[in-house]
């Protein structure tokens, strides 16, 4: 059985909620990645900041990255998975959500992401095809 910590990215880093998406933004270049699970003081998921969010959602909307947080930024219940979860079950939490990134946990601690890019090493042609469709789709 191959599980999400076969597949994961590992060394995924934490972004704490109160930093600025400045930090974020510099974080992410330095680890040459597009996106962060942001925690919260507890050391737990409570979001995951995106560059196109910083983008889209800040820059674009004439908001300030230097004040605002990475907490502020966060939307929605954060998805995850465990390390131990069979592949099927990363597709099913991936492509039921629409989602694109995927951090993996394991005994409450981050170990890794999942990204689109690692499905593409580790899937076979038909199963990448059906998470693209199903992640892109329109609804």
């Amino acid at each position: 059985m191959t599980t999400a910590g076969d597949i994961m990215h590992p060394g995924a880093q934490w972004i704490p909620a109160t930093e600025t998406l400045t930090k974020a933004a510099q974080l992410m270049n330095s680890l040459n990645v597009g996106a962060l699970p942001i925690s919260d003081a507890s050391e737990r998921l409570c979001g995951i900041i995106t560059d196109r969010d910083i983008v889209v959602n800040c820059v674009a909307q004439g908001l300030n990255p230097a004040e605002m947080t990475c907490g502020e930024m966060a939307q929605g219940t954060p998805r995850w998975i465990d390390a131990g979860a069979d592949v099927s079950d990363v597709l099913d939490e991936m492509e039921s959500h629409q989602i694109k990134r995927l951090p993996v946990i394991r005994n409450k601690k981050l170990v890794g992401m999942i990204s689109e890019a690692d499905l593409a090493q580790h899937l076979s042609e038909e199963q990448l095809a059906g998470f693209v469709e199903k992640v892109y789709a329109r609804h």
